[in-house]
């Protein structure tokens, strides 16, 4: 095709990020629940855990995006190739 690997560049593995996020997610919901009574019935699926499932996410979702912007190498890597043109991709 005319073109060779010049190198590589280290960029975040987003594929990777989801199951992080998930996570956080999970975690804040744990505990912004932890003290709330035990419920037997099916109400527990309301809008109150709606919407601490919605500002858990939010807040995740801002924590990583400061992270990534800022450490974005604590995160896991992977090598993207970058090309240079060879001797068959040159104009004669």
């Amino acid at each position: 095709m005319g073109l060779d690997v010049g190198g590589y560049h280290d960029r975040t593995d987003w594929p990777k990020m989801g199951p992080s996020l998930l996570i956080a997610t999970c975690l804040i919901v744990a505990i912004r629940t932890a003290k709330w009574p035990p419920r037997a019935d099916e109400s527990l699926a309301g809008q109150e855990l709606s919407d601490e499932i919605q500002f858990a996410a939010q807040i995740a979702s801002r924590v990583m995006s400061t992270l990534i912007g800022k450490y974005e190498t604590i995160f896991p890597q992977r090598k993207e190739p970058w090309y240079q043109p060879n001797d068959d991709d040159t104009p004669k």
